[in-house]
């Protein structure tokens, strides 16, 4: 019995350690999507669910990790703050006001900056007051809403879904036709990239037509285990089939990040954050 409880006293140290460690480093993981469609190579820097976490005094180490990497445009897949009441938004909105006076940087929400926008008598002005802050310094802020760039023949989508798709326990189905009534029909001619921050409907983005999906959410799982990947989502789904990486279906492909911080649940194990960098090359 001593044994035992000497050996589990030790693995729960070693966890503990690398939780430790997980939650306060981070790695860069790098995608390439290729795309006959696609008129000019870019490098793009995929952004998500920071929740108001910092690396370094003013996130220092995260901004000088994306000047090295000196990318064309950041795409940011949602949830870079948290929404609880009188919660803080500066560490995020000083982020992303820095990268913008340096880099385009095109924004689509995630479920806590929609929770905020929604329920203002629980979380005040969080919403507008985050988004007026950086609309200032030249963030396109997607909406249900798309931004041309001509000289990569490529439309960027930023999708924001109801609360339903975000329910807990259970999966609600979503239709192609539900993407119809938010976003239009996409240009084929174009290269359409969707900002969706659940990745849980990539089946239905696919069959919109999106290209390339950007997403986050599900912060790789909590903890990884060799083989079985993620752990737990967010929709408390034990081994998800969406935990971080780069997924397929038919002509459309996801990458998916696995977030920079942590919230309700402080666990990172095996799964430090994620600056991800997406090279985009014509093909």
């Amino acid at each position: 019995m001593t044994i035992l409880i000497f050996a589990i006293a030790i693995l729960a140290v070693f966890f503990l350690t690398v939780m430790a460690v997980d939650c306060n480093r981070f790695v860069i993981r790098k995608y390439k999507y290729k795309s006959a469609k696609l008129q000019k190579d870019g490098t793009v820097i995929l952004l998500s669910d920071l929740h108001n976490k910092s690396f370094g005094k003013e996130n220092s180490k995260l901004i000088a990790a994306i000047r090295k990497i000196n990318p064309d445009m950041i795409l940011v897949a949602g949830d870079m703050y948290t929404s609880i009441s009188d919660g803080d938004i500066k560490v995020a909105q000083k982020l992303i006001s820095t990268l913008a006076m340096e880099y385009p940087v095109y924004y689509g929400n995630g479920n806590h900056e929609y929770k905020t926008r929604l329920f203002p008598e629980c979380f005040g002005t969080m919403y507008e007051e985050f988004f007026e802050g950086i609309s200032k310094v030249g963030v396109r802020h997607l909406v249900n809403e798309k931004i041309t760039l001509p000289e990569y023949n490529a439309d960027i989508y930023g999708l924001e879904i109801g609360r339903e798709y975000y329910k807990k326990f259970k999966s609600v189905q979503m239709k192609p036709e539900y993407l119809d009534m938010l976003l239009g029909k996409p240009d084929e001619t174009k290269v359409s990239i969707l900002i969706a921050h659940n990745p849980d409907y990539f089946q239905t983005y696919a069959a919109w037509g999106a290209d390339l999906v950007v997403s986050g959410h599900v912060h790789g799982g909590l903890m990884r285990l060799p083989v079985l990947g993620g752990v737990l989502s967010p929709a408390i789904k034990f081994f998800p089939q969406y935990d971080g990486g780069e997924f397929r279906e038919n002509s459309s492909a996801m990458i998916l990040g696995r977030g920079l911080g942590t919230h309700t649940l402080p666990i990172r194990i095996f799964n430090p954050g994620e600056l991800v960098v997406i090279e985009l090359c014509q093909s």
